[in-house]
């Protein structure tokens, strides 16, 4: 999403404000047209973006400046200010989802601003839910930080953050499907240890997290296996059967057609190309 592509002018420069920093003229901004904050954009999106509020723009998620202001958490205090004034009816709404795409974002993170912003947040009302949607998408610290203000810990989160006495506690009450979800998980961060400990238990290696669990719902262990570019994590997965014919739901890809195209995309030096080869050799020879 582009700020040109916001239709409305008096919305389109409370989002320049928030870009700028500029807390001078957003209050103004605010104090004036209360509705900014009431009322919902028009944006028939049909992705996780369709018809924010105003405080969705804090986030930089979907990517539309790639950087944040220095004091952006100061513009997040003041919006969130403005949502507990005048939209009480969507505050909880509108609180609880800005956590998620701080929390799930990588300008936040890499602007080194996504704990304090995910600290005020929560401090004012929103719900810290789980730690899923974090580790989707690499930012461990965040999900270290939504379990430590009372999110919940489930197996596949205390898989993705290395709590090992925490996967073994949580493991034996575990259902398939959550068993599932922690494979998946040990899989896409290529933890190897972790995999063996699960097919260790019994975890079936085929399936796909259920949807709504926050985590990558639409590729198999092996999937993301293939995507951690860990050989080991692969071969483990192979040879405790997890199938090779099975496409991701987005893309139709088989692993192997993960393993041959991953490599084409840009940022991959040839130390990664390599091991996305071998990988790619390795389930050929196992009949992918």
């Amino acid at each position: 999403m582009k700020n040109a592509e916001i239709g409305d002018p008096l919305f389109r420069e409370a989002v320049e404000a928030i870009d700028a920093g500029d807390t001078t003229k957003l209050e103004s901004l605010l104090v004036g047209h209360p509705e900014l904050v009431r009322d919902r954009l028009d944006y028939p999106s049909g992705a996780y973006f369709k018809d924010p509020w105003l405080l969705y723009f804090v986030a930089d998620n979907p990517i539309r400046a790639d950087r944040l202001p220095e004091n952006i958490v100061e513009v997040t205090r003041l919006l969130i200010g403005a949502v507990k004034r005048e939209a009480t009816g969507s505050a909880q709404e509108q609180l609880d989802y800005t956590l998620g795409l701080v929390a799930t974002g990588r300008i936040p993170r890499e602007c080194g601003v996504q704990i304090a912003m995910i600290d005020l947040l929560i401090d004012e009302g929103a719900r810290p839910g789980g730690a899923m949607g974090a580790l989707a998408h690499g930012n461990i610290a965040a999900a270290e930080r939504l379990i430590g203000r009372g999110g919940m810990l489930t197996l596949a989160a205390a898989v993705g953050l290395d709590r090992m006495d925490d996967v073994e506690r949580l493991a034996p009450a575990a259902g398939q499907a959550e068993r599932l979800a922690a494979l998946t998980v040990a899989a896409f961060y290529g933890k190897s240890s972790v995999i063996s400990w699960l097919l260790g238990i019994g975890t079936d290696p085929n399936g796909y997290v259920v949807e709504g669990n926050g985590f990558h719902s639409h590729a198999t262990p092996l999937h993301q296996a293939v995507y951690s570019g860990v050989f080991d994590a692969v071969k483990l997965l192979v040879e405790a059967g997890a199938r090779l014919d099975v496409p991701d739901k987005v893309y139709g890809g088989t692993p192997l057609g993960w393993a041959e195209y991953i490599p084409s995309e840009a940022g991959y030096d040839e130390v990664a190309k390599t091991k996305f080869a071998i990988i790619a050799s390795y389930l050929r020879e196992r009949g992918g």
